[in-house]
């Protein structure tokens, strides 16, 4: 199996002058100067055992070198999503201790000098200087203030270009076990999906099980030299950098001209912002040839749309989930044919698929996560989701099992917030709920509470960024005289509660 690291530089070795990402801002950048690039960091941040990397870096070129650069030296890249409550990256990072801290000079300032003003525009950032005593810092980007003394800039690195391959895997100068290799079994990401700052609920996947997903992915959408696969989303530009493709990353212009513009033969969208895309530009450029659809359902609407939009392209929606990245697979035609429940499509070969008898579906293969961190290892995954197997052996979902809301295709769990906004002075009781829309399947946050003496809704309001991660803040407050419940457990009635909160 090939790996996420070595598939990437033996492309770049046997076409180093191919362009290998084009970058935010339209600019390219070749095979070659990539290999380079990640062999410099990988130089650079390369320890005597496993170490952990804090990851603040926005998608591009530069973001691209620095995650396989670490890794590469055997790291284990933890995912901070800037947007975090300061009190649950703490917890996160209570939990991780990173020995090294990767991120934009921009965050720098954002978090320190300039923290006043991003709040004031709504922009709640941990503080990157000082996660925990004794972190190193390698940022990009020009100096700001803020940027910690001492602090190694991309940019000035030392250049180790080229670098041979062993066994399969890239020697990396003094890396773990003092000039060894790294071995697939090597923690590579920690993703979390949910968590309080006790217990914050972070996947680990190996270098072994990221390349069994891309694997999974390649086969499901074959990738070659020539294609121009356009997204954000590393679990789709890798697989595209090993087959030799050009890995396109959206800027902030008009999407569809993006498209167009860089002769783009795929590209990936969440379901909501394709349907705000396609209200502005109806028609999408004549190269897709494919259109992903992944990280929330895609509604009939959206579907159907997308056809129009782009009749000669395969239009597929992807389901996966963190812990297994991905599932299955199902094209727009068979979607739009089902019935008695969204088709997921079949399990990918390899995946295995278990219904348990509550209708929960149980997901195993070479592509989980090796697990929870600080937990046992997994040998399957709950899902959440409620299905049916058809008589053609496909996935059908049929629900949720958990409390759980999807908006721009970020999870969000209400279970996390609900007790510290209960907490919060004038508030009885809390419970944040999701309203779907029918046409994008994109889902409005509802915050529904009762009041107490005291209570005033701009001072919630004002509290909430230091209790919520920023997806998951509320669209609506609504004050309710009590919030339902039922069963002998008296649980909240999540049900009713939608009920009462509807526009």
């Amino acid at each position: 199996m090939i790996d996420i690291i070595s598939g990437v530089l033996a492309t770049a070795d046997s076409t180093p002058g191919r362009t290998a990402l084009i970058a935010p801002d339209g600019a390219s950048v070749t095979y070659g100067a990539l290999r380079d690039r990640l062999l410099t960091v990988a130089h650079a941040l390369h320890d005597t055992d496993d170490f952990g990397v804090l990851f603040a870096v926005r998608p591009g070129p530069d973001a691209v070198a620095l995650a396989l650069g670490a890794v590469a030296a055997g790291g284990t890249l933890v995912l901070a999503d800037p947007g975090l409550a300061p009190e649950v990256f703490a917890g996160r990072m209570a939990h991780t201790r990173p020995r090294w801290v990767l991120a934009e000079s921009l965050l720098y300032l954002l978090s320190g000098p300039l923290k006043g003003v991003a709040r004031r525009r709504g922009l709640v950032l941990p503080n990157l200087r000082e996660p925990f005593p004794g972190a190193r810092h390698l940022y990009t980007g020009p100096w700001l203030p803020g940027v910690p003394r001492g602090a190694l800039r991309l940019d000035g690195l030392p250049a180790v270009p080229g670098g041979p391959l062993a066994g399969g895997l890239p020697a990396v100068p003094g890396g773990p076990g003092v000039g060894g290799r790294v071995t697939s079994d090597q923690a590579a990401v920690v993703a979390f999906t949910s968590g309080t700052t006790e217990r914050p609920k972070g996947v680990v996947h190996t270098r072994r099980s990221l390349a069994a997903g891309l694997r999974l992915f390649t086969e499901a959408v074959p990738l070659g030299p020539g294609d121009v696969v356009h997204t954000d989303q590393f679990i789709l530009g890798l697989p595209a950098l090993i087959a030799g493709a050009t890995w396109s990353m959206p800027g902030r212009g008009d999407y569809a001209s993006e498209l167009a513009r860089r002769g783009a033969t795929h590209a990936f969208s969440v379901p909501v912002r394709l349907h705000a895309l396609l209200e502005r530009t109806p028609r999408l450029p004549a190269t897709l040839r494919c259109l992903l659809l992944g990280a929330a359902p895609a509604p009939p609407a959206v579907l159907r749309r997308a056809r129009q939009a782009a009749p000669a392209a395969d239009i597929l929606s992807v389901y996966a989930m963190t812990e297994a990245l991905p599932i299955a697979v199902a094209s727009a035609e068979d979607k739009l044919a089902a019935t008695g429940g969204d088709l997921l499509g079949a399990p990918l070969p390899g995946v295995g698929v278990r219904v348990a008898d509550d209708g929960e579906l149980f997901v195993n293969g070479p592509h989980l996560a090796r697990g929870y961190l600080g937990d046992p290892p997994l040998t399957e995954v709950a899902t959440g989701d409620l299905v049916r197997l058809d008589a053609d052996g496909r996935l059908v979902l049929l629900g949720r099992k958990k409390d759980m809301i999807l908006r721009d295709g970020v999870n969000i769990y209400p279970g996390v917030y609900e007790p510290a906004i209960a907490a919060l002075p004038g508030v009885g009781e809390a419970a944040v709920v999701g309203l779907p829309d029918p046409d994008t399947g994109d889902e409005e946050v509802v915050l529904a509470l009762t009041a107490t003496a005291g209570y005033d809704e701009k001072l919630v309001r004002k509290a909430l960024p230091d209790l919520m991660d920023a997806p998951a803040l509320p669209d609506r407050i609504v004050t309710l005289a009590e919030l339902p419940r039922k069963g002998r457990s008296d649980k909240l009635d999540r049900a009713a509660i939608r009920r009462l909160v509807a526009r």
